[in-house]
C-alpha cells in the first residue's frame, strides 16, 4: 500500500488509517484483534481512535493488541473535551489504556464557540500542550466535521502550530462551493505548514432516513459497492495535501476500503469534477 509523509512527524504513513471508530459497543475482543490484524497484514500502520468512540470502548479494545505491535504503528486517539481539567484526565485514561501515543487530538471541534474554548485559557489545547510536554505524546491535532469544519481549522491553524488536521472531504460536499473553496485554501496551508492531514467520511453516501434499515454501525449512510468505494477513495487521496483516509466506522467495509486504498490511481482534475457532477444527485451527510 502506498505511503505518505504525515506532515511533520516525519512518519510515512499508508494512506488507509485504522479508525476506531469501527470498534462500536457490541465487538468483542476477538472480533476487535481480528480486524486491527487485518489492517495490519494489510499494510495498514497509522492508527486513529478517540476515548469516545465505542461509547469508551474502542481504546479498551485496542489496548492489548497495541502493546503487542506499538513498535510498528503511529498511534493517535482524540478527546471530545474542551475544558483543561476534563481533557488532561482523559488524556492520562488513554495512555493508561494504549501507553505513550504519537498524535493526541482535541476532536469534534464544530463551531468557532468550541474552538474559544479549546484554545482558551484554563482549555484543552493547554491539556494537549501538558501532555507533549510530560511525554504522553509528540504531536497535537485538531479534528472534526460539519460544513463550517474547514473555516474553523483555517482559523485554528492561525491561533496554534497544530501539528495534525482531520476533517472531511468527499465529491458531494466538493459540489458545496463554499466548503470546496474553504477546504482548498485549508488544503494549501497544511501543505504550507507541513501539517499531516487525514481526511473522514470519504466513502458517505449520505444521511440515515428514519425509514431506513440502519446496516452498518455508522452514524451515516456509506457506499458499500466496491467500484463507488474505489472511486470515492481515488477522488479523497487525489487531493493535495492528503496524507491518508481513516476507514469508515463498521469492521464490515474494512476489506472494501483496504483494497480500494491499495488499488488507489489518481484521478485527473477533469476526473475530479466529473465525479462531483454524478455525486451531486447525492444528500449531503450534514443538514
Amino acid at each position: 500500500m502506498q505511503q505518505r509523509r504525515f506532515g511533520r512527524s516525519g512518519h510515512m504513513s499508508s494512506i488507509a488509517i485504522f479508525g476506531g471508530a469501527a470498534l462500536h459497543p457490541t465487538i468483542t475482543q476477538d472480533e476487535a484483534n481480528a480486524a486491527l490484524d487485518m489492517a495490519l497484514a494489510g499494510g495498514v500502520n497509522h492508527f486513529d481512535t478517540a476515548a469516545s468512540y465505542g461509547h469508551g470502548m474502542a481504546e479498551t479494545r485496542m489496548g492489548p493488541w497495541v502493546r503487542r505491535h506499538r513498535s510498528e504503528i503511529f498511534l493517535g486517539t482524540k478527546t471530545t473535551e474542551r475544558g483543561y481539567g476534563a481533557a488532561w484526565a482523559e488524556f492520562n485514561r488513554s495512555v493508561a489504556l494504549l501507553g505513550p501515543l504519537d498524535l493526541i487530538q482535541i476532536h469534534a471541534v464544530t463551531t468557532f464557540e468550541e474552538l474559544d474554548k479549546a484554545t482558551g485559557p484554563n482549555g484543552a489545547l493547554e491539556a494537549a500542550q501538558r501532555a507533549r510536554d510530560e511525554g504522553l505524546t509528540k504531536y497535537i491535532g485538531i479534528t472534526g466535521h460539519g460544513w463550517l469544519a474547514p473555516a474553523i481549522y483555517l482559523e485554528a491553524l492561525e491561533r496554534f502550530d497544530f501539528d495534525s488536521v482531520l476533517f472531511p472531504i468527499n465529491a458531494v460536499l466538493f459540489g458545496n462551493s463554499d466548503y470546496r473553496n474553504n477546504a482548498e485554501k485549508l488544503l494549501q496551508k497544511v501543505q504550507d505548514r507541513d501539517v499531516g492531514l487525514m481526511a473522514i467520511k470519504s466513502i458517505a453516501k449520505g444521511p440515515w432516513h428514519e425509514d431506513q434499515e440502519r446496516r452498518y454501525h455508522t452514524w451515516y449512510e456509506p457506499h458499500d459497492a466496491q467500484d463507488i468505494i474505489q472511486k470515492c477513495v481515488n477522488f479523497t487521496l487525489s487531493q493535495p495535501g492528503v496524507t491518508g483516509i481513516p476507514m469508515a466506522g463498521d469492521t464490515r467495509l474494512l476489506p472494501m476500503v483496504l483494497k480500494a486504498a491499495e488499488n488507489f490511481q489518481p484521478m485527473s482534475a477533469a476526473e475530479q469534477d466529473a465525479w462531483i457532477e454524478q455525486c451531486r444527485e447525492l444528500e449531503a451527510i450534514f443538514a
